[in-house]
């Protein structure tokens, strides 16, 4: 008995409404980008010439539906510390911007049609995102780690997008 009523206690105090507006908020924020990417797949994309490790179009919108989510808890773990750690807004500030540049990437390379403008928005896309890591690291060590799979997938993405711009002068 007094296990289930610690346990209890325990989770009595976390806010998962909260966390699944976060999540929520992420995943419709992220899909902004869709709106230059989703037209341009099945004409412009599909007629680039792509390195041999360019992963199937199927894959793109699961792995991005993941990081989003990702993303969206991990702001919501620093934001349930605004109140009580140092640093914690000014991490959100950085992430929302690498957020932005998020988007900015997709209309830089989708929308504009440029591998090349979409290569230098990524390169700050990804001192974004460290600088994001780095930041929630220091507020919640949580929030930074649910972080790391979308370092990886933007690592991968900058090395696509550089290829794509090499192959497709």
């Amino acid at each position: 008995m007094a296990v289930s009523r610690a346990s209890k206690k325990a989770g009595a105090g976390f806010d998962y409404a909260g966390l699944f507006a976060a999540m929520l908020a992420s995943l419709v924020a992220g899909s902004i980008g869709g709106i230059f990417t989703y037209p341009k797949i099945a004409t412009w994309y599909a007629g680039l010439a792509k390195p041999a490790f360019t992963p199937p179009n199927w894959v793109f919108g699961p792995v991005w539906t993941v990081l989003f989510l990702l993303m969206g808890a991990a702001a919501f773990l620093v934001w349930q510390k605004r109140g009580s750690a140092k640093g914690a807004i000014g991490a959100l500030w950085v992430f929302a911007a690498q957020f932005v540049l998020n988007i900015l990437w997709s209309f830089a390379f989708f929308g504009l049609e440029s591998p090349l403008y979409g290569l230098i928005t990524i390169v700050v896309l990804y001192a974004a995102v460290l600088a994001t890591i780095a930041k929630f690291w220091k507020v919640d060590r949580n929030s930074a780690l649910l972080l790391v799979p979308y370092l990886a997938w933007i690592t991968v993405a900058t090395a696509l997008n550089y290829y794509l711009m090499a192959l497709n002068p």
